[in-house]
């Protein structure tokens, strides 16, 4: 069967997904150790295999059992992958169909999506979460090209649930910095009359708000303005989280109108 999806550019950076790798390892980890043998596919890991190193090295810190295959549609970048396969680790080729035998328990795809359509992201993302185990997880998003920011969405089998929002907190200067790393699904949705704008504009005046918890860190900061925004939007997580400099929206607060 033919590959399904284009080449991306296959930019990649080492720790480049740190913030979502341990976003996942907190909050799916529980579903990691309940699968028989959890399998994580890292999806479009681009011209070096680091993300996918890294994901089994984060990933087995929540469930050791875990193996991870690194999945791209260039023949080339699988072939210069291999001598990083190891135990628990393996590359190969394929795309949206996910040439698996077995259900995986994650599919992550970052980066890959920003490079299409927004009218492709409902079908790519209705191929993916069919072939997620039961239990499964597809999580879907951007960062910049150190991982200092990142927003992502969790995709269970019945489809979208949330959306993080995640950030070095030292490098914010506001909250709607993060509206460039949307995902494709939603980042021309940020206009007046979008619920992502509207968010945003919140967050951002929650943000101004809290100014004067700045001299306490911008961690202090973050979780005021975080704190005070959950009276107006349904957030899914809590300080443990906001202290990473995370926060996680359901989805349907956020979902585009007409999707």
């Amino acid at each position: 069967m033919r590959p399904i999806g284009t080449a991306t550019r296959g930019t990649t950076n080492p720790n480049r997904l740190r913030r979502m790798d341990r976003w996942i390892a907190a909050t799916h980890g529980p579903a990691l150790r309940r699968a028989g043998s959890p399998v994580a596919v890292d999806l479009g890991y681009g011209a070096a295999p680091w993300t996918a190193v890294e994901l089994l090295e984060r990933l087995r810190t929540a469930e050791p059992r875990t193996a991870v295959v690194g999945i791209e549609i260039s023949p080339e970048r699988v072939a210069a992958a291999q001598p990083y396969a190891r135990e628990g680790l393996t590359f190969r080729h394929g795309g949206f169909e996910i040439p698996l035998s077995e259900r995986p328990s994650l599919i992550r795809a970052a980066n890959v999506l920003r490079q299409y359509d927004e009218g492709e992201v409902a079908g790519v993302w209705r191929r993916l979460c069919e072939r997620l185990a039961p239990d499964g997880l597809l999580v879907e998003g951007t960062c910049d090209e150190i991982g200092r920011r990142h927003v992502w969405v969790a995709l269970g089998p019945e489809g979208p649930r949330t959306v993080t929002f995640a950030t070095r907190l030292g490098s914010l200067d506001r909250p709607s910095d993060l509206a460039e790393r949307l995902p494709k699904a939603l980042i021309h949705r940020n206009v007046p009359g979008e619920r992502v704008h509207a968010f945003l504009r919140d967050f951002d005046r929650a943000w101004a708000a809290a100014a004067p918890y700045a001299s306490l860190g911008a961690r202090q900061r973050w979780i005021t303005a975080v704190r005070a925004l959950s009276g107006d939007w349904p957030l899914t997580d809590g300080v443990r989280r906001w202290r990473q400099g995370e926060v996680t929206v359901a989805w349907e607060a956020l979902e585009p109108r007409g999707w």
